[in-house]
């Protein structure tokens, strides 16, 4: 029998160099390097160690690829026809947070924080520039409340002592993708411009008192705010509720009737809410 020509010795020669580096690329052990990291980018002490936070999802990847952040390293489910590393499904299914798990898991710098600035003033309106958050437990009500200032009144969020890290996996996917483009920062009452308007859950004024205000504050639902910050609030607001109904308001929701409120009064007549 003939031997393969070299034409086709050379065409063999190629495919399996390519089958080799294709096996190379792909990840099929659970101690890689790249997926040791995310999963220890579960918890609060790397994130802050490393600098750096994991997403799930094609949504968030497209979000903080829009954001231009600064992206580490892209594992993508083996098949999925996405760019990035491609590793074994059941091993990106291992290492996802989510029960259904993922096609795709970004690492990605954590971002500069967006810090507190004066209010401005223009056409005789002034605008929030900050909401300030206090012992907010919660990391999916702290990843809300920083996507309700993105799509709000372009906030400021600053984050005081007790509250969530806005980076862990459950406050990523509720602020989806806001993360990015509305980062928040650490600090105390002290940092946030005035004048303040505190959300307390009875005894305020009505919501037209957050006209000029330049922070919004809130506090845990069952505790509030303590009373040193509102010390340094001159207002306190209220928001109504209906008798007999609900005695008080999801600490989110109250940032999204503050936030909205803000936006409202701040937006010139005549201008469009579309």
């Amino acid at each position: 029998m003939r031997p393969p020509s070299g034409n086709t010795n050379i065409t063999l020669s190629r495919a399996g160099r390519l089958s080799a580096r294709f096996f190379v690329l792909m990840i099929k052990s659970n101690q890689n390097e790249k997926l040791k990291l995310v999963r220890k980018l579960r918890d609060r002490k790397h994130r802050e160690r490393e600098g750096l936070f994991a997403t799930e999802g094609e949504d968030l990847l497209e979000a903080g690829l829009a954001a231009g952040a600064e992206q580490r390293f892209v594992l993508v489910a083996a098949g999925s026809g996405l760019e990035g590393d491609e590793i074994e499904p059941g091993l990106l299914t291992d290492v996802s947070s989510l029960g259904s798990g993922t096609r795709v898991i970004a690492v990605w710098s954590i971002p500069p924080a967006k810090t507190p600035l004066s209010p401005h003033s223009g056409n005789n309106r002034l605008f929030t520039t900050c909401l300030y958050l206090q012992g907010v437990g919660d990391p999916g009500n702290v990843g809300t409340i920083v996507r309700t200032a993105d799509a709000f009144v372009d906030a400021a969020v600053v984050l005081g002592p007790g509250c969530a890290d806005p980076y862990s996996p459950k406050a990523v996917r509720a602020s989806m993708g806001s993360i990015f483009s509305q980062p928040p920062s650490w600090g105390g009452i002290e940092e946030t411009p005035r004048p303040r308007a505190a959300l307390v859950a009875h005894g305020g004024e009505g919501l037209d008192a957050l006209d000029g205000a330049a922070t919004i504050c809130l506090g845990a639902e069952r505790e509030g705010l303590p009373d040193e910050v509102l010390a340094e609030c001159e207002t306190r607001v209220t928001i109504p509720l209906r008798p007999g109904g609900a005695e008080s308001l999801n600490v989110a929701a109250a940032a999204a009737i503050a936030a909205q409120r803000i936006s409202s009064l701040a937006m010139p007549e005549g201008q469009s809410d579309a």
